[in-house]
């Protein structure tokens, strides 16, 4: 522009014409800026967001590949990221029991540092794992399991240590604000202005209350946090990642047969949660959640002012079909059938009746920024890559004004409204009293079959 101004002879080209000359040059300048600046902010577009959770550092981990082939621009850990506690052996009886109402030996213990900083550094070096960081940007949050311990909230003494040891496991840059603050909770803002998309990590162990206490789940500084990220520059998209699930409360229906984590066993804190995202007015906001070691998708539409969606990948290598021999997996799929659930997402593109998966699996976002309105496909995946659960959302639909809930008669239930500690007694613990009927069936039968022998 300078060299286009010196250019004028003021001496026989009028003063006009000068500026003119400068005034096109500057705007040609501006222009090529702003196309720089257009391509630089549209790479970083995202479109494609894997995430997982339950991955056994010592099992074998051929889900890398197919998640490789998805392609992501960002992978989301969910937790247990490494399994770095122990365990002692299952025993009912003898002097050390450690499973039932009469154990007296936990089952689960902590890892040394040592221990744990090794766990860590066998899973990072994990091939497939390896060629995904080269990839795609990772980011995460943990669970009890990469905590330290077993079911384990802020009364556990190694958090501290264990805090630094799961981010170096994240490559989290030393100056993050992550590594001074009491808890892994922390956010991430990825793509341009008008299609954006923020990710929300909680920290679900650090402040975490024992689990009968209704007590604080999150604690209050990162309550506070978390009020400012919601309230803060609005986004298209905000994900919101939580290492148990927090729509789904299957403990409800399950106990005392099954006993499991979640943020329905912090009723208060769920309340505040789904008030916050109310009172926030964020739109497009869901869960991606893991712990559980199956998948499926639920959905609440009594939460906020519109449908709120929990996506539960678990897990990368633990799957509670894989924890029992392949003649009782059918048993495994018959009781996710028979156990009620109100807020699971039910269709015909479920791999099985139940719209669980009990294998290996993880989690895939696709976002259409292209479509109007711009269009959201997330699926629960195999480890081949092929969908077993998912839903098609229009982002439209996660605005305010979207959940119109129907009236509910007395004594009746609605599905994706009443909450599973609300159903009538005889749905909410069929599986319970299915179970017991069950057992006592065949123990008759075993009684009468020994008298038949003697006999």
């Amino acid at each position: 522009m300078a060299m286009a101004t010196a250019r004028c002879d003021l001496r026989s080209v009028r003063l006009r014409w000068c500026w003119l000359a400068a005034a096109v040059a500057t705007a040609g300048a501006l222009i090529s800026a702003g196309v720089s600046a257009g391509h630089a902010a549209e790479e970083g577009l995202v479109t494609r967001i894997a995430f997982g959770s339950c991955a056994n550092q010592s099992a074998p981990q051929p889900i890398w590949d197919s998640i490789i082939d998805f392609d992501p621009q960002v992978f989301v850990w969910m937790g247990d990221n490494i399994y770095g506690d122990k365990k002692h052996p299952l025993r009912l009886l003898g002097k050390e029991r450690t499973f039932g109402p009469w154990k007296n030996v936990p089952r689960f213990y902590p890892s040394s540092e040592e221990e744990m900083e090794l766990s860590y550094k066998k899973a990072k070096s994990n091939p497939g794992y390896s060629r995904l960081r080269q990839k795609a940007k990772v980011i995460g949050t943990w669970d009890d399991h990469d905590y330290g311990l077993n079911n384990a909230g802020k009364e556990f003494s190694a958090k501290v240590t264990n805090q630094r040891l799961h981010l170096d496991f994240l490559d989290e840059p030393q100056d993050s604000p992550r590594r001074k603050q009491e808890g892994v909770y922390g956010s991430y803002t990825f793509g341009p202005v008008g299609k954006q998309v923020k990710v929300i990590i909680l920290d679900t162990r650090y402040h975490r209350d024992p689990i009968h206490s209704d007590g604080t789940m999150l604690g209050t500084t990162q309550w506070s946090w978390l009020e400012k990220e919601m309230r803060g520059p609005a986004t298209e998209i905000t994900v919101i990642v939580s290492s148990i699930q927090v729509i789904s409360n299957l403990t409800a229906t399950m106990a005392p047969l099954f006993d499991m984590e979640g943020w329905g066993r912090f009723p208060k804190e769920r309340d505040r949660l789904f008030k916050l995202i109310r009172e926030s007015k964020r739109v497009g906001v869901f869960f991606i959640s893991g712990d559980v070691h199956y998948g499926e998708i639920s959905r609440y539409d009594c939460g906020a002012d519109y449908p709120l969606y929990d996506i539960t990948s678990s897990g990368l290598t633990q799957a509670v079909e894989k924890a029992v021999p392949p003649a009782f997996r059918p048993v495994i799929r018959g009781v996710a059938h028979l156990t009620p659930s109100t807020m699971r997402v039910m269709g015909s593109n479920c791999r099985y009746s139940s719209c669980t998966y009990g294998k290996p699996n993880y989690g895939a976002i696709e976002i259409n920024w292209n479509g109007t309105p711009v269009k959201l496909k997330i699926e629960v995946r195999d480890v081949e890559g092929h969908p077993v659960t998912g839903v098609n959302i229009l982002l439209s639909e996660l605005q305010v004004g979207n959940a119109k809930p129907a009236a509910v008669p007395a004594g009746e239930y609605q599905r994706h409204c009443t909450l599973e500690v609300d159903l009538p007694w005889l749905v909410r613990h069929r599986l319970v009293i299915l179970s017991y009927c069950f057992l006592t069936v065949v123990r008759f039968c075993w009684k009468h079959l020994a008298k038949c022998k003697r006999d």
